[in-house]
């Protein structure tokens, strides 16, 4: 079974949020080791513009692979603060450290959808 950062929250379309800096600093977004793998070399990266509003739950963009391409649901409802515009130039990234310098996009949250913890999380790509 893969290890997930314990400090993280995921949702089931394989998304993670770090909230972590507080109520009052950005949340960072992200997709998970499975999700990487799954897609296989990442190729493209479409990723929402600063200031755009999202939802939790919806549909934020898209992630392409030499395999598939593959929808990004946002885990919150807030801002887009940031875009890792490292990613989007070399989308690469996602696959060698999805939970590191691959994360996608920072939002000011107003409110954080369904997610799981690590251990539901890792109970969830197991079974």
């Amino acid at each position: 079974m893969s290890s997930f950062p314990e400090h993280l929250q995921y949702t089931v379309e394989h998304e993670w949020v770090d909230t972590r800096a507080g109520a009052d600093a950005p949340a960072t977004v992200g997709i998970t080791s499975t999700a990487a793998d799954a897609l296989g070399d990442i190729v493209y990266v479409e990723l929402p513009a600063v200031g755009e509003v999202i939802a939790a739950g919806a549909v934020i963009g898209e992630i392409e692979s030499t395999k598939s391409v593959s929808e990004l649901f946002s885990p919150v409802t807030g801002t887009v603060v940031e875009v890792n515009e490292a990613v989007v130039e070399t989308p690469e990234l996602v696959n060698s450290d999805p939970f590191g310098a691959g994360w996608l996009l920072k939002v000011e949250v107003t409110e954080t959808g369904p997610v799981l913890t690590a251990e539901e999380y890792a109970a969830q790509v197991a079974g």
